[in-house]
């Protein structure tokens, strides 16, 4: 691993209004698209190939690889979507990235559109983020008014129309599958795989899906190269990446950081906990990813390391919770909210999380009866795995990972309620509050 920060996506997020076209050029912006556009498309692939990019999204497939899987000979459109629909809690990486540097994503995307040969390409922005998608939408504009995108870009020949959607504001729609229904008019739940959205995505033609940070990094290893690229992060997990910090700790924000760092030293820089607490337990990767505790603050945080430890990488949402934490409220929280995001077309999903949620209620209340919590993972077995998308998989992850590590806190909740375990105004970050119960 190279330096603690690596500040290579983020390092305009401080200049003078980084989103326009002019400020972004300044610091070389487009160069990377001059360069790609001088090469054969199959070579630019093999560059970001050799790079060793990895998804950005949460599930780590190699982008290059990823890229390769459209059939060239198929006569159908081919088209790139963008999964900017960033909706999983705890996350925050992509709506800072797009609102500060929305060019790094356009040229991103036009240079990963010459290299998958596509002449379309549409990127899908969560909804209720109207500031960002009006950002967007200027910095396509502007691009399009450079020659960066239309009819023959830059002499090239290469011809690209890029289209800013909005979506409706389902969790759900994160899913790939899902997404494109929606982009298509249709309700969001996911599709049956296969076919394959490289094969048969959008308009049932050969479509790639990339998540914003992993298009947004393809500039930078086009103009640097692979070699540099693959400098950075561990053997297997290469690159840098943007880490979410929040929750009780003193400086929360994004980190731009090699893949393999570990929670500790993105504490250190952040200022460690919240004065006076410590760390009880943490997501590596947003709330649908298995819980850590403080026993794994030295895990590198890259995709072998996380796996190694029973979790995943996943977005890189790092949510701290200290000791004052209930593990059954947060838990439950987060179940309440896969419960209402389901989209209901798997019955293990629409109603199993409505019974993990009656139970958590139980256990919050402190009505629960012995047995509870075997029946708490006996449900968990009923969903995980059984649909057609991870949305299930997420709410199991998180109740079975906080039965593993605070079982007895869960034991607790047979007698006592969780707000007088741990009463819910000492976790509020901004000053006490008043809560009701029924």
């Amino acid at each position: 691993m190279t330096d603690v920060l690596t500040p290579v996506l983020s390092a305009n997020w401080a200049d003078e209004r980084p989103w326009k076209i002019t400020n972004y050029e300044h610091r070389g912006g487009y160069s990377a698209l001059r360069k790609a556009l001088v090469q054969a498309p199959s070579q630019v692939m093999d560059v970001v190939k050799e790079s060793g990019l990895r998804g950005r999204g949460g599930a780590g497939f190699p982008t290059g690889m990823k890229w390769s899987f459209v059939p060239q000979a198929n006569p159908n459109p081919k088209y790139l979507v963008v999964n900017a629909d960033e909706s999983e809690p705890g996350t925050c990486k992509d709506m800072p990235l797009m609102l500060a540097s929305p060019h790094t994503l356009v040229e991103g995307v036009i240079i990963s559109s010459y290299a998958i040969g596509c002449k379309y390409a549409f990127i899908y922005c969560r909804g209720e983020v109207l500031h960002v998608i009006r950002r967007l939408q200027q910095a396509v504009r502007e691009a399009y008014s450079s020659g960066y995108l239309g009819r023959n870009i830059l002499g090239s020949g290469f011809d690209l129309d890029v289209v800013v959607h909005a979506g409706a504001g389902a969790y759900i729609c994160g899913e790939e599958t899902a997404l494109l229904d929606s982009l298509e008019g249709r309700r969001g739940q996911p599709r049956l795989r296969p076919p394959f959205p490289a094969v048969a995505g959008l308009y049932a033609c050969p479509t790639v899906i990339n998540n914003v940070e992993s298009i947004a990094s393809v500039p930078a290893i086009i103009e640097h190269g692979a070699r540099w690229f693959s400098s950075m992060g561990t053997e297997k997990s290469k690159g840098m990446t943007i880490y979410s910090l929040s929750g009780h700790v003193q400086r929360p924000g994004q980190f731009e950081a090699p893949l393999g760092i570990t929670l500790r030293q993105l504490l250190e820089l952040s200022g460690g906990m919240r004065e006076g607490h410590q760390l009880k337990f943490w997501t590596p990767g947003g709330s649908s990813t298995p819980i850590l505790t403080a026993d794994h603050l030295d895990v590198p945080l890259d995709y072998e390391g996380m796996a190694a430890a029973g979790t995943m990488l996943g977005t890189k949402a790092l949510q701290c919770f200290d000791e004052t934490t209930s593990v059954v409220r947060t838990t439950l929280r987060w179940v309440e909210f896969y419960k209402h995001e389901s989209c209901g077309k798997c019955t293990p999903c629409r109603e199993g999380n409505w019974w993990l949620v009656q139970l958590l209620t139980a256990f919050e209340q402190g009505k629960a009866v012995p047995g509870d919590i075997e029946k708490l993972l006996d449900i968990c077995d009923d969903i995980g795995g059984r649909s057609f998308c991870a949305l299930a998989d997420g709410a199991v992850a998180c109740v079975t990972s906080a039965v593993r590590h605070f079982r007895s806190e869960f034991e607790a909740g047979m007698k006592t309620p969780a707000w007088e375990l741990f009463p819910y105004q000492a976790s509020a970050l901004f000053g006490a509050r008043q809560e009701v119960h029924a």
